[in-house]
C-alpha cells in the first residue's frame, strides 16, 4: 500500500509510521510541521497548510490524518486555533483528495471526547453527543466534514472514536505527569477524586486497529469506537503506574474539577470486535512497556 500518514511526528503518527514501515509490502509517507531532510517526508505549515503538491507528486491507497491539536485544555484556552487545526486541517486535505485522488482512503482521529459525559455505559457509537469542550466539539465537526464529502463527492472516508490511548513516546496526559511527580516526591497529587474513569488503550492495539480498518471498514463515513471495553478508575491505572515505577509512592487526590473532563467512560467495541479486533494489552503490561521506555530515555 501507499501511505500519506500526516501528523507523522506525533506520538500515534509516529507508531503508525514505524507501524507500517515494518512490512516492506508498504511504502509510507510522513508529514508534519516540522522539519525534516529524510526521504518520504512532506513538511507543511501549522495554519496554511496545502496538500494539493503533495496529493500531485504521489498516488496514495489510504491518507490516515492523525495531526491538529490533542489538548482538551488547549482548545479552552485557545478556541479558534483548535477549531483551524482540527476542523479546517480536515476539510483543506479533503478538498485536494476530491481534486486529486477521489479513490483514496481516509481516515480521521475524532475523539472519544465527543460523547461528553454520558448518561449510560457502555458508550457505543449511536449515545448521545454532548461535548464539553471545544476539542470535542470541533471534533464531531471534523466527522460531519468527513460525511459531507463521501455523501457529496463519493470519498471513502471513516472516523475514529478514540478513548485514552497511551503508550512509548506520549509525553503529556495522566502517566507522563506521574512520572515527573513521581521524580521529585514520594507523596503525589492528582486531580480528581480518583474514582473517574476511563478507558485505556495501548498504542499497539490502536495502531492494529487501524490496519484492520483499512482492510475490512465500508469506508461509507461511519464511526467506529476505538478502546477496550473496560473501565478503569483513575485511582487504579496511577496505584498500578505507581507499584511498578516505585512501590513506595502515596498518591492523593485533591478532588478538584477539571474543565472539560467527563467523569466516567468505557467503551462499547462490538461494532469493530464483529470485523476481527481484539485489544491484548493489559494496562499492567502496557505500563511496564511505557515505564521501561521513560527510563531508557532518561539514559539518552
Amino acid at each position: 500500500m501507499q501511505i500519506l500518514i500526516i501528523g507523522s511526528k506525533g506520538f500515534i503518527g509516529s507508531h503508525l509510521v514505524s507501524h507500517f514501515n515494518s512490512d516492506n509490502q508498504n511504502n509510507v509517507f510522513g508529514c508534519d510541521i516540522i522539519e525534516d531532510n529524510g526521504p518520504k517526508y512532506f513538511r507543511v505549515d501549522k495554519f496554511e497548510s496545502s496538500y494539493e503538491t503533495i496529493l500531485k507528486s504521489h498516488p496514495f491507497d489510504v491518507c490516515i490524518y492523525a495531526g491538529g491539536n490533542g489538548s482538551v485544555p488547549y482548545s479552552i484556552e485557545n478556541p479558534e486555533t483548535d477549531f483551524q487545526l482540527n476542523t479546517i486541517g480536515i476539510n483543506r486535505i479533503l478538498t485536494s483528495i476530491q481534486k486529486f485522488q477521489p479513490k483514496c482512503k481516509f481516515i480521521h482521529f475524532s475523539s472519544a471526547a465527543v460523547y461528553g459525559n454520558p448518561v449510560f455505559l457502555p458508550i457505543n457509537e449511536e449515545s448521545k453527543i454532548e461535548p464539553l469542550s471545544p476539542y470535542g466539539w470541533h471534533k464531531y465537526m471534523s466527522e460531519i466534514i468527513c460525511k459531507k464529502f463521501t455523501s457529496l463527492y463519493n470519498l471513502p472516508t471513516i472516523s475514529l472514536r478514540v478513548f485514552s490511548v497511551y503508550g512509548e513516546g506520549l509525553m503529556k496526559q495522566l502517566f507522563w505527569d506521574l512520572h515527573r511527580k513521581i521524580k521529585t516526591s514520594k507523596e503525589v497529587t492528582l486531580f480528581g477524586t480518583g474514582s473517574e474513569s476511563r478507558d485505556f488503550i495501548h498504542i499497539s492495539d490502536l495502531v492494529n486497529a487501524i490496519e484492520l480498518l483499512i482492510k475490512k471498514a465500508k469506508f461509507q463515513s461511519e464511526v467506529y469506537n476505538i478502546g477496550t471495553g473496560k473501565e478503569i478508575t483513575i485511582k487504579e491505572a496511577a496505584n498500578t503506574f505507581a507499584k511498578i515505577y516505585d512501590s513506595e509512592v502515596k498518591i492523593k487526590f485533591g478532588g478538584e474539577i477539571k474543565e472539560g473532563d467527563p467523569i466516567n467512560w468505557r467503551t462499547d467495541i462490538s461494532k469493530i470486535k464483529e470485523m476481527g479486533f481484539h485489544p491484548s494489552t493489559e494496562l499492567s503490561k502496557g505500563l511496564q512497556q511505557y515505564i521501561q521506555w521513560i527510563r531508557e530515555k532518561e539514559l539518552r
